[in-house]
C-alpha cells in the first residue's frame, strides 16, 4: 500500500507503542499464558491508541503509514511475546484485502469498525487436508441468488472464539472446471454465524492466551456483497497480501528476539559464579553476540522488504527472506537465552522459557521455513520448481 505521509517517523511510532506496551509487564503475560486468558486490556489499549489503523487508507480513517508503520508497531508489540502480537495481528493485517480490493462501499462499511475494535476478524484459509497447498482447499461457497452458502472445514483459525467476522477463502467453482487450480476461489469477509459453524479450540504448546481453532461450516449464509473482489479471484487477492503478512511476522519475531536477548544479557551481567559475572566469559558472550547479530540482520531485511512493499515494488523474495531470517534468529535467540539462564531458564519465573516455546511458531507459519527457501531458490536463483 502506498503511504501518503511523507513525514514518516519510525522512532516516534516506536516510542508511542512502547509506552502502551510498558503498561503490561512480564507477570501479566505469564498469567495470560498460564490461565489461557485473552489479553483484553492490552488489545483495548492498542485500539484506543488507533494503532489498528496504522496502515489503513486515510479515506477510511486510517493513518496511511503503510507496511513500514505497521512493522514498527508489530516489532514493538513482538517484544511482549506471541500472545500480544496474535491478539491484534489479524485486525491489523487481515483488513488489507478489503483496503486494496474491496469496493468503496465495502471499505466504508467494514474498515472503520475494524480499526475501532468494534469488529473482530478471524482468518480462515488453511484446511486440515490441504495445509500450505491452498489450491487444494475443498470448502465450498455455493451461490443461490444473492446469498452464498459456505460448507467445509478450516483449521488453525486464531481468535475465532471471539470474532464477529471471518475472512474466508472458499471454492465457488469446482477445480476440475477451471483452467488452473488457482482459479475458482473466492474471498469473503462474512459475519461469523455461529448457528452454522462449529468452533473447536485446539490445545497447543504455546500462546495459550490466544485461541487457535478448527471451524466446521454447515451452509453458513453469506451475502453476495460480502464477497471481496470478483468471484473466482480470491486467491489472487489473498496472495497480494501475503508479502505484507510475512513482513509483519518477521517484525514480531525480531521484537521477540530483541526482548529475550535483553533478558539474557541482564542475567549474564548480574549472575555471579566463581566470583565473576557469567557475562565475562566468552562462552556466554559469543553465543549471545552471535544471536544479536542474526536478529539485527533480520531486522534490516524486514525493513528493506517493507520499504519495497510501500513503494509498490516486487518484494516476494525480500518478504520471504525477512520471514525466514527473523524466524531463525528469534528461535536461536530464545534458545540461547534459556541456556544462559542455566537451570533457571527452565523455570517460568524467569520468562525466557515462554519466549522459547513461542519461537517455534514463526518457523511454521504463515509459511514453513522450507517453502520460504523454495521460493527464494526459484525466484532469486532461477532454480527449477521443486514441488
Amino acid at each position: 500500500m502506498q503511504t501518503a505521509n511523507s513525514g514518516f517517523d519510525s522512532t516516534a511510532i516506536a516510542d508511542a507503542v512502547r509506552r502502551v506496551c510498558d503498561r503490561y509487564d512480564a507477570a501479566y503475560w505469564r498469567a495470560c499464558d498460564e490461565d489461557g486468558r485473552f489479553p483484553e486490556e492490552f488489545a483495548a489499549d492498542i485500539v484506543k491508541g488507533g494503532w489498528l489503523g496504522v496502515a489503513m487508507p486515510a479515506s477510511a480513517g486510517g493513518a496511511d503509514l503503510g507496511l513500514r508503520g505497521a512493522s514498527v508497531v508489530m516489532r514493538e508489540v513482538g517484544r511482549l511475546g506471541a500472545a500480544a502480537t496474535s491478539s491484534i495481528h489479524v485486525n491489523l493485517f487481515g483488513a488489507y484485502p478489503i483496503a486494496v480490493h474491496g469496493s468503496q462501499a465495502q471499505q466504508e462499511r467494514l474498515l472503520p469498525p475494524i480499526m475501532r475494535g468494534e469488529t473482530r476478524l478471524c482468518f480462515a484459509v488453511t484446511e486440515p487436508d490441504a495445509g500450505l497447498e491452498t489450491t487444494a482447499i475443498t470448502t465450498t461457497a455455493t451461490r443461490e441468488g444473492e446469498t452464498y452458502w459456505i460448507s467445509g472445514r478450516k483449521v488453525w483459525t486464531s481468535t475465532a472464539q471471539r470474532a464477529d467476522r471471518v475472512l474466508i477463502l472458499a471454492r465457488t467453482s469446482p477445480a476440475d472446471l477451471t483452467r488452473r487450480p488457482s482459479e475458482g476461489l473466492s474471498l469473503f469477509c462474512a459475519p461469523l454465524d455461529r448457528r452454522a459453524v462449529d468452533i473447536r479450540e485446539i490445545p497447543k504448546m504455546a500462546r495459550a492466551a490466544v485461541d487457535s481453532n478448527e471451524l466446521v461450516f454447515d451452509r453458513m449464509p453469506v451475502k453476495a456483497d460480502d464477497r471481496i473482489g470478483a468471484e473466482g479471484e480470491g486467491l489472487k487477492i489473498l496472495v497480494s497480501g501475503l508479502n505484507a503478512e510475512r513482513v509483519l511476522v518477521a517484525a514480531s519475531a525480531v521484537g521477540a528476539g530483541q526482548a529475550v536477548l535483553e533478558r539474557a544479557a541482564d542475567y549474564a551481567r548480574t549472575r555471579t559464579v566463581f566470583n565473576r559475572p557469567i557475562g565475562a566469559n566468552q562462552g556466554v558472550q559469543h553465543p549471545l553476540a552471535d544471536a544479536w547479530a542474526q536478529v539485527h540482520a533480520a531486522d534490516l531485511a524486514m525493513w528493506h522488504a517493507a520499504e519495497r512493499f510501500d513503494r509498490s515494488e516486487p518484494c516476494g523474495v525480500e518478504a520471504a527472506t525477512a520471514k525466514y531470517l527473523a524466524a531463525e534468529a528469534s528461535h536461536i535467540a530464545a534458545q540461547r537465552a534459556v541456556r544462559t539462564h542455566g537451570g533457571f531458564g527452565f523455570a517460568r519465573e524467569f520468562h525466557v522459557e515462554r519466549y522459547f516455546r513461542e519461537s517455534v511458531l514463526p518457523l511454521l507459519a504463515p509459511v514453513s521455513q522450507e517453502l520460504a527457501l523454495c521460493h527464494i531458490a526459484e525466484q532469486a536463483l532461477g532454480l527449477p520448481k521443486s514441488y
